[in-house]
């Protein structure tokens, strides 16, 4: 084989013309880069920017022609295969100046997305040997939806491997035990993400520990609900819906705002209704967004460099809040942030009977622990002061030689909390259990950039989640469908009164990466015990008894751990290029540093609230002015919130700078007509027989 022959049209002989080589070769170039852009000099110079290695064969023995033709023989009638392959071998070498290692065989009549689907068929078949191996590294990081130019995981910096999962999607493991087992070891991993929420919401609404208990009980019902309708109706990956960060954050600045700082009765009653009310519009604002398809418009404009800052702002959004509410009693936050390291990072690869214990149950062991020693502390009176009164803490404020004991009490002592004393043994949460919502265009407004947030959050999580169970991406109809559950999901919360809204947990991530299970069915019957417990009042009470310094430093760990997953959606760009690198910083920065310039204007809430919620105080007083109070309020705690933002500012630039689809990493969603011809995909994501027949076929993809 002469070299260059795929190239020169001249010295194409006796398989066709010149021309149709040629054609061929731009054919498949096509989809990684344009035509315009076939310049030898810029493409050599780009593959050593990014560190881009040629993986065609240069080999052109008849023994290895003889191997590739066998290996991507598919079922398109391709005669002569070893001769077609052999001509087509030097095509790309001769533009990067690189060596070959392997052929990916492409046929000149066929797509690349044919071409994926075949070879995603006969996955192990290809693997059978290293060059057929090699291929079908490339097969699958193209059927993952993105490109990898300068290597990802995998070994010597080359593709990255796909993660071997105990129970997939579809798998069902031999019996019930195993699925009870993993669908309750799903819900402990995922711990702090579900039950912390109330501990930092209903103190700040001067809830007593009772209610604490019923929030935390009715977040429990919610979750089981939403994450079973999610599994069957939404985009039924095995993903956990719950009480989400992206809404704490505005449900704080609610909370702080000027009208109800003053009041002084049923001060939680009247915040929670006012909050049901923002989030049943918010939640409205989402279904009509993806039961309408503008999602699948918006999909079109949300990618890595949109979707990485936006999540990474999420947990930054709390930094001054984590560790000044966990500072308050240091000898327990120090150890439990201590302990998550430890189990997390040290221990990661320590298994016990098979398991890796500490890298699944870190935050649920390391708050029992911490929690047990804080107990002993309590009982051994290291917070017993004399003339103090240790049932009621608070109390001690009143008598002068206990005040500077009263705020240790307070938050270190264990049994501070009278949660187990008030609150039932059976409790069933109800709907409007607080009342009738209120609806104020103020804080409804807000909900609905909140929604929007929540909804660029869980796109991510998607993309991410259909890559970590090795399935092929969903469609945008599909992800349009997840995200209509969503609203329909927060809209229960409303109603309930959670006190945030529900959504697919980032977390979830981590989660199904550590315990290597992603089957719905599991994560169903989790969800089943989850609803069970809720209406167990002294389960809800036992909870809301945890020290906020622990639930604060839990919680710190948590919030980081959203900031890196986040930032890990990078992945999917050339994290090397200026473009990108510039878009996220600044939109990381100005989303944190424009929210700080609204939340200076505090004149009196530096006199009421304390510290670590001054942040969150700017809605009432910030300088966006105009005389129309609803206006103002909502503007001021928009521009006060880091995610929307940070949002914001990614979303316009990186649909606005210029930049490759390679560079930017744009996720590439499965088409319809895709799922319409592929069997597995179908059982992955189309809804269940009957109910896709009762909407029609479109609601299934």
């Amino acid at each position: 084989m002469e070299s260059g022959s795929g190239l020169d049209p001249s010295k194409s002989k006796g398989s066709g013309s010149g021309e149709g080589k040629f054609g061929a070769f731009l054919k498949r170039v096509e989809p990684f880069l344009p035509r315009k852009e076939l310049n030898p000099v810029e493409l050599r110079s780009w593959a050593k920017k990014t560190g881009f290695v040629s993986d065609y064969s240069g080999e052109t023995s008849t023994k290895l022609g003889e191997t590739e033709s066998s290996a991507f023989d598919l079922p398109k009638g391709r005669d002569h295969q070893t001769d077609r392959a052999s001509s087509r071998q030097t095509d790309l070498d001769p533009i990067l100046g690189r060596s070959r290692r392997s052929d990916i065989g492409s046929d000149p009549e066929s797509k690349p997305g044919s071409i994926e689907e075949e070879r995603g068929s006969n996955r192990n078949e290809a693997a059978e040997t290293p060059l057929e191996n090699e291929g079908g590294k490339i097969s699958r990081d193209l059927e993952n939806g993105c490109y990898y130019p300068g290597g990802g995981e995998g070994e010597g910096g080359g593709w990255p491997k796909p993660i071997v999962m105990k129970y997939g999607l579809r798998d069902d493991p031999p019996s019930y035990g195993p699925l009870i087992y993993y669908g309750l070891q799903h819900y402990l991993s995922l711990a702090g993400s579900l039950i912390f929420i109330p501990l930092v919401i209903v103190p700040a609404m001067d809830g007593s520990d009772k209610d604490t208990a019923a929030v935390i009980s009715t977040m429990l019902l919610l979750t089981g609900i939403t994450t079973i309708l999610h599994c069957y109706f939404g985009t039924r990956l095995p993903l956990v819906q719950g009480s989400s960060f992206v809404y704490l954050a505005p449900a704080l600045v609610v909370i702080n705002s000027e009208e109800f700082r003053n009041l002084t009765e049923h001060k939680f009653r009247e915040i929670m209704r006012e909050l049901q009310g923002a989030i049943i519009v918010g939640s409205l604002f989402q279904c009509i967004l993806g039961s309408t398809g503008l999602m699948s418009l918006i999909l079109r404009f949300i990618n890595p460099v949109v979707v990485a800052p936006t999540v990474a702002a999420v947990g930054l959004a709390f930094f001054s809040y984590g560790f000044p509410q966990a500072g308050t009693c240091v000898e327990i936050s120090i150890p439990v942030i201590v302990m998550l390291l430890i189990c997390t990072l040290y221990l990661r690869g320590v298994s016990i009977f098979g398991h890796r214990i500490f890298r699944i149950y870190a935050v649920p062991l390391s708050a029992l622990i911490v929690w047990t020693y804080a107990l002993f502390l309590t009982v051994g009176g290291a917070y017993d002061y004399k003339g103090c009164n240790a049932d009621i803490p608070s109390s001690n404020i009143l008598i002068n030689e206990c005040k500077k004991h009263a705020y240790t009490m307070k938050h270190c002592r264990t049994d501070a909390s009278n949660a187990w004393t008030t609150s039932p043994w059976l409790r069933i949460p109800y709907p409007f259990q607080w009342g009738f919502p209120y609806f104020h265009m103020r804080t409804c407004i807000v909900m609905i950039f909140v929604s929007l947030v929540a909804s660029v959050d869980s796109v991510g999580t998607y993309h991410a989640t259909s890559m970590l169970v090795n399935a092929k991406r969903p469609t945008r109809g599909v992800v349009s469908r997840g995200v209509a559950l969503e609203g329909f999901c927060s809209l229960l919360a409303g109603i309930w009164g959670s006190g945030t809204g529900s959504t697919t947990l980032t977390e979830n991530i981590h989660t199904i990466n550590i315990t290597k299970v992603a089957n719905r069915r599991a994560l169903a019957i989790g969800a089943l015990f989850l609803i069970f417990l809720s209406f167990v009042g002294k389960l809800g009470a036992i909870l809301a008894s945890i020290p906020q310094a622990l639930a604060a430093s839990v919680l710190c760990f948590i919030w980081a751990l959203t900031v890196a997953l986040g930032l890990s959606n990078l992945r999917y760009t050339q994290t090397a290029s200026f473009r990108n690198i510039t878009i996220v910083g600044v939109s990381l920065f100005l989303g944190l540093s424009i929210p700080a310039y609204f939340q200076q204007y505090q004149p009196l809430s530096s006199l009421i609230l304390p510290s670590y919620y001054l942040s969150f105080g700017a809605a009432s007083s910030g300088p966006f002015q105009t005389g129309i109070i609803q206006l103002d309020f909502a503007m001021n705690a928009v521009m006060s919130l880091n995610m929307v933002v940070t949002f914001l500012l990614a979303f316009v630039l990186d649909n606005t700078v210029p930049g490759s689809k390679e560079e930017r990493g744009v996720y590439v969603w499965s088409r319809a007509e895709d799922m319409e011809m592929d069997p597995a995909m179908q059982a992955d994501y189309s809804l269940p027989r009957r109910v896709s027949q009762f909407f029609g076929c479109r609601c299934c993809y």
